[in-house]
């Protein structure tokens, strides 16, 4: 079973262990192909194992974690996350969409390759996702396995981060207040955040009360998250974040900073994270590393 620690600074192990289990699951369920399919595949390889902090995967694990789930299922849902979470970061640097030359301190996807395969790329690891979930390893129950798949669809599609990036296309050069930016970011990036929460719980087959404070705390975990991206895309450089920054502003686009300004968007994004902790308390020291993910997010400098 999976285990959370108890006490003191359990993040950097937490997240490390996560690194580990979901570099090696990728690997596995992305094999080195020769012949024909060699180059699809050496691209998906490329986008999932470049790096990246696997904070969507580390969530699956710990939410996991709270309710007993098996190690093997729970890094199954994790790497289906994640599959989902790079094949948008491959076609979000597309061109067509933020023509961005580095991800992660190296060439993205179509730099490395090429736009056509980065596209095929994107498309062959969103299905993946869904073969994975649903697949009997992940959970022997139907029910859960529906789920899941019901859950991710909704987190991934026009009501989620394909909805998301679509606002944000509109975006550009239009002036959006907060609670316009607020709903772009939801769906964008906050809806994958909060199924990495409720996949441990679906999985754990979770009582109502469980699941509304993980998703609680997902909500504000995931505001917190993009006011932290939206002040790096303006404080940081290209060596902190490892990605091409200043482009928000470049294409006109309205952010938390554009609106609050930089500090009142550091004091909003503290409060998130204060108030996605204090979510937690019906899973008391389990959900410590939790709690302590809420405060990463807002302090990590990439």
């Amino acid at each position: 079973m999976l285990t959370s620690v108890k006490s003191g600074h359990l993040l950097p192990d937490a997240m490390a262990e996560a690194s580990r289990l979901i570099n090696l699951a990728i690997d596995d369920m992305l094999p080195a192909q020769d012949g024909e399919d060699g180059r699809l595949m050496e691209s998906m390889r490329y986008a999932c194992l470049g790096g990246g902090k696997r904070l969507r995967p580390l969530l699956v694990l710990q939410t996991s974690a709270l309710f007993g789930v098996a190690q093997s299922c729970a890094v199954r849902a994790a790497a289906a996350i994640e599959f989902i979470h790079c094949y948008s970061l491959v076609h979000d640097d597309l061109p067509a969409m933020d023509d961005s030359d580095l991800r992660r301190g190296r060439p993205t996807v179509h730099k490395q390759f090429d736009d056509a395969t980065a596209i095929l790329a994107g498309d062959a690891l969103l299905t993946y996702a869904f073969e994975i979930v649903a697949d009997p390893r992940t959970h022997e129950d139907p029910n859960v396995r529906c789920q899941l798949v019901t859950a991710l669809a909704t987190a991934a599609g026009a009501a989620g981060m394909c909805g998301g990036q679509m606002l944000d296309l509109m975006g550009e050069n239009k002036q959006l207040d907060a609670a316009g930016v607020a709903r772009l970011q939801r769906l964008k990036t906050g809806e994958l955040i909060s199924f990495s929460c409720e996949a441990g719980a679906i999985l754990g087959k979770a009582s109502p009360p469980q699941r509304h404070a993980l998703k609680a705390y997902a909500h504000d975990l995931g505001i917190a998250f993009q006011m932290a991206d939206d002040i790096l895309d303006a404080t940081g450089t290209e060596e902190d974040t490892g990605k091409s920054v200043g482009q928000d502003a470049d294409a006109g686009k309205s952010t938390f900073v554009s609106i609050l300004g930089l500090e009142q968007a550091r004091e909003q994004a503290a409060m998130l994270s204060r108030q996605a902790a204090e979510h937690l308390d019906i899973f008391e020291e389990r959900a410590d590393v939790l709690r302590e993910l809420a405060q990463y997010v807002v302090e990590r400098r990439g």
